[in-house]
């Protein structure tokens, strides 16, 4: 059964796709679903709307991992440090800095 969260969040997407807390919603979501693919897009999409987002570039990272787009994990994770740390998140740059150095040569 998929996640009750996701069509809602369609919903206020479809009202208003600029909605980066509704983006990072449905990215999260599909995760929890383990339908690493749909998060993917959607947590790029919220980093699209809203370069900043500093947990974003974390949940996209690992859902590229999760895919196996070993690179494309890489450089989001290395993006995803650059915008935590110019944040000031801390627990996030210390999160993607784990997920990139466990990551393949």
């Amino acid at each position: 059964m998929p996640n009750p969260r996701i069509e809602p969040l369609k919903k206020v997407l479809a009202m208003d796709p600029h909605d980066d807390v509704a983006w990072f919603g449905l990215g999260k979501a599909y995760m929890d679903d383990g339908n690493f693919d749909e998060a993917a897009k959607a947590l790029r999409q919220c980093v699209t709307v809203k370069p900043g987002y500093s947990a974003a570039y974390y949940a996209l990272a690992q859902s590229l991992h999760k895919l196996g787009r070993i690179d494309e994990c890489r450089e989001v994770s290395t993006r995803g440090i650059e915008v935590s740390t110019k944040n000031g998140d801390a627990m996030v740059t210390k999160n993607l800095e784990m997920l990139k150095s466990s990551l393949p040569a």
